[in-house]
């Protein structure tokens, strides 16, 4: 209901844990009919909807392929204008809709996404929709598509596309298995041929109606998925369980799915199916925090598995880890911004960075995002250290900045209760900010830089800046900073300004520096600094540093 999702919103925030969007699954819809809210169970949507926005959080609801077969006639326009239109997936045998059944009352039918007026129907339903509660991306589920029965409600009559004389290890032991038939028909195409791309023609169906409707950048996660998905949707890993074994798994499957193309990747934090525990929802809400796309999401026959429901330490841990997230979201956007622009991973195996190191190739609890920063999370109960292989050359401890020079070897982390181990690799430069609890608040704080120098002390890297939301950056309205460090100073080259903001570098963190510092300046200007000869950390404050114009920090 709204008042539970009100509920688990509001002890969320007043706990202090960041948090940037409400999610509400199919139970919002009246009947689980799309394109519908329950006027009862969520009376007062759209003034919740408008009072996120007012506070800078953004909502997202569940939207089904299929449509209710069986209303009365006037009654649901979504399946009387696709009927009037003819845009359903058909009977094998007649001209009517295919029938079959999936969450609503009596049957379900489903759009042939692949039919030329598809398009304008679907854009239709989303704009009426919007303009009941204005939503801010969608998630598409059962878009396998998966149903209830067997194909229709009498199963598929025997032909070949449906009894094929080679099948597939398909559970269910037949083609359709808990979804059409594949001898339904779409325009042009029976689903037979066109089953495995389904998700995907919805998936870039509803991505052009949300750009249509919005006139803002669109939001789509989906639970099926082909390749070239990712240049359109996101995608999360469905309904895992709430298990140790399934929490490790994820991180093969947000792998998998980088190396796939599509970069937006991540899995039910704390588990799906079944019962959490306060152990298990503690690392994987640490774990959770360094997927791509985080979201803790539940059945609706569990217990509530929020980090509040769930006790002290589960928020803490839950903080401790989404604040890290939030600090370094200027690093995460650049690595999307180069995933838009170059098709390059986010979250990433170490073979992607190390190929010619063969100890990478097997390693599947511990990740990178991008070239700089290695999560090694814990994945066993019983465990409060993890462990991880650092190939060759200099990493830092994320927490300490203390140097680790690696020769190729696996090493153990330090203890680690409430925390998630994590490391820098250097040779990288990551963009900070100051974290809030919600991005829109987080964006205007102060920017830092982590410099992890290499063991010839050197460091690269980079920051992509936006409006975060419409679409001016398609006409070059963003911002590139680029920077270098070498022999003792770091540089910083603009490579283009055109979004007007107010971004100032107030601290640059310098790790891996050999010898004792003693003069720093920032463009000449002696600078506020200080240096700890055990970790071999140089610590730059108090600086205000216009990230417009170009800088150059010198120390000695």
């Amino acid at each position: 209901s709204l008042n539970k999702t009100k509920e688990v919103l509001n002890r969320t925030r007043a706990a202090g844990i960041p948090l940037d969007a409400q999610w509400n699954d199919i139970d919002y819809m009246q009947h689980n009919n799309d394109f519908t809210y329950d006027k009862v169970a969520f009376r007062g949507l759209p003034e919740f909807v408008n009072s996120l926005h007012k506070e800078g959080l953004h909502y997202i609801v569940m939207l089904d392929p299929g449509i209710s077969g069986s209303e009365t006639p006037g009654s649901y326009p979504p399946y009387d204008e696709g009927l009037k239109e003819g845009i359903f997936v058909k009977d094998p045998k007649e001209d009517k809709p295919f029938i079959t059944k999936v969450w609503n009352d009596k049957s379900t039918v489903f759009p042939d996404f692949f039919h030329p007026k598809a398009s304008s129907y679907w854009v239709k339903q989303i704009r009426q929709l919007h303009e009941t509660f204005a939503f801010d991306g969608l998630w598409i589920d059962m878009n396998d598509p998966s149903t209830f029965w067997d194909g229709g409600q009498y199963g598929c009559a025997p032909n070949p596309l449906d009894n094929p004389p080679y099948l597939p290890g398909v559970n269910g032991g037949k083609l359709y298995s808990r979804t059409l038939c594949m001898s339904a028909r779409h325009h042009n195409h029976s689903h037979y041929n066109v089953h495995n791309i389904f998700a995907s023609q919805e998936a870039v169906l509803t991505t052009q109606a949300l750009l249509e409707v919005r006139k803002k950048r669109p939001f789509v996660i989906s639970r099926s998925s082909y390749p070239g998905h990712g240049h359109f949707t996101g995608v999360w890993t469905g309904d895992v369980f709430s298990t140790w074994d399934d929490m490790a798994h994820s991180i093969s499957d947000i792998l998998s799915f980088s190396l796939f193309g599509i970069p937006m990747v991540g899995a039910d934090i704390c588990g799906f199916n079944g019962n959490t525990t306060a152990a298990l929802c503690k690392r994987w809400s640490q774990l959770g925090a360094f997927y791509p796309f985080s979201r803790n999401h539940n059945t609706d026959n569990g217990i509530d598995q929020d980090p509040v429901a769930l006790g002290p330490d589960v928020v803490e841990a839950a903080q401790k880890a989404l604040l890290v997230r939030y600090s370094l979201l200027p690093y995460l956007y650049t690595l999307f911004w180069h995933a838009h622009a170059e098709g390059d991973t986010v979250a990433r195996p170490l073979f992607f960075e190390f190929p010619k190191d063969d100890k990478t190739y097997p390693l599947h609890a511990e990740f990178l995002w991008g070239s700089a920063l290695l999560i090694a999370p814990i994945l066993s109960e019983e465990k409060t250290y993890a462990t991880a292989y650092l190939p060759a050359g200099r990493w830092y401890d994320f927490y300490t900045f203390r140097p680790i020079n690696s020769k190729g070897s696996t090493y153990l982390l330090p203890k680690q209760s409430d925390s998630i181990p994590l490391l820098l690799s250097g040779g990288n430069v990551v963009p900070t900010q100051q974290p809030n609890t919600t991005t829109t608040l987080s964006r205007e704080n102060p920017m830092g830089l982590l410099v992890a120098l290499c063991s010839f002390g050197k460091a690269r890297g980079d920051l992509y800046w936006d409006d975060g939301d419409s679409l001016d950056h398609e006409e070059g309205v963003y911002n590139l900073v680029t920077f270098a460090a070498a022999k003792g100073q770091l540089i910083s080259s603009v490579q283009q300004w055109k979004y007007v903001t107010n971004l100032r570098l107030t601290e640059v963190k310098v790790m891996g520096v050999d010898q004792p510092v003693t003069n720093v300046t920032i463009d000449g200007s002696p600078a506020h600094f200080s240096y700890k000869a055990d970790v071999k950390l140089l610590n730059v404050t108090s600086l205000s540093v216009d990230l417009s114009k170009p800088f150059t920090l010198s120390w000695s």
